[in-house]
């Protein structure tokens, strides 16, 4: 029947709602403006309902439309779950995962799990994308990813998580810093510094905005870091104290020559946690599973020294 429902319609929909706009929603779609908007007419239709605000701002949603737009979206969850029990049917463990993962991150165990995936399953396609924390759990929701690699905690209850592993972090000072002459750091020893912080997109930030009340420190307001290098640069400088996660200073802090001084914090008890997220209704659950199991076995077998597992 001409009336009826269609995915094709409700496809175009969510191209508009995530990208506000007609012209940009149909080039996503790889279809016309008018044939878009068509199909939009004919939801709204079909529903009985206004789901977009046509103005000067683009589309946006109403308060129904949110609504269908959010169930849309598990539906095509459905969808994608059938299509990837259809092709791992005919063909096993194949098809293609999307992975997102904070940058904080992703450098420094991603490409271990990857060479790992790659043996065990060599017809998966596995797509990486990196984002700040909060965009990620954001476009997982939305399904962009299959899944995401990040720190914890992700306040969704459309989510399900596995923990892995705590990662402390690190007292990052500059080379010629007096605090920076001793191996122990007290509490006390901070009071009234100055310490740099990743932007408010990343979970560290808020870690380090709850420690610098606790301890009476400083958070400086005027500088925030777009990336670990940039938080260190700055320490460097001496333009403040900063925390940076151990396995990136594993990685990038050469104890020899390296530009800034790290000292252990609180015997290692300041932490983050770091877990794998994904969307209840996945359509790729048991492989899920199974590369949460890798990344686990991946920093048992390179960090055990650095990081404590979680279970």
């Amino acid at each position: 029947m001409a009336d009826d429902l269609t995915l094709k319609q409700l496809r175009y929909f969510v191209a508009l709602s995530e990208s506000h706009h007609f012209r940009r929603a149909a080039e996503r779609v790889g279809v016309s403006q008018p044939s878009l908007s068509q199909q939009i007419v004919g939801l709204e239709t079909v529903l009985g309902l206004e789901l977009i605000e046509r103005g000067r701002r683009g589309a946006v949603l109403t308060p129904a439309g949110r609504e269908v737009c959010a169930r849309a979206r598990r539906i095509f969850d459905e969808v994608e779950a059938l299509e990837a029990i259809s092709r791992e049917m005919r063909t096993g463990d194949g098809g293609t995962i999307r992975l997102g993962s904070t940058p904080t991150l992703g450098p420094y165990i991603l490409p271990l799990v990857v060479r790992r995936l790659r043996l065990a399953y060599p017809s998966l396609k596995l797509i990486i994308r990196d984002a700040a924390p909060r965009m990620l759990q954001e476009e997982l929701v939305e399904g962009r990813h299959d899944m995401i690699l990040t720190q914890l905690p992700v306040q969704s209850g459309d989510v399900e998580v596995q923990r892995l592993f705590r990662e402390p972090l690190k007292l990052a000072l500059s080379q010629d810093h007096r605090l920076a002459q001793g191996q122990t750091i007290r509490d006390s020893d901070l009071k009234g510094q100055d310490i740099l912080s990743l932007s408010d997109a990343y979970l560290m930030h808020s870690q380090t905005v709850q420690l610098c009340e606790e301890l009476g420190a400083n958070l400086r307001q005027d500088y925030e870091g777009t990336s670990l290098d940039t938080l260190r640069q700055m320490t460097a400088l001496n333009m403040g104290l900063s925390f940076l996660p151990a396995l990136y200073v594993r990685s990038e802090v050469s104890e020899a020559n390296g530009d800034v001084v790290i000292r252990t914090f609180r015997a290692d008890r300041m932490t983050r946690s770091i877990g794998l997220v994904w969307r209840k209704r996945s359509a790729h659950r048991a492989l899920i599973d199974r590369i949460g199991g890798m990344i686990r076995a991946v920093v048992e077998d390179n960090f055990a020294d650095v990081v404590t597992m979680e279970t």
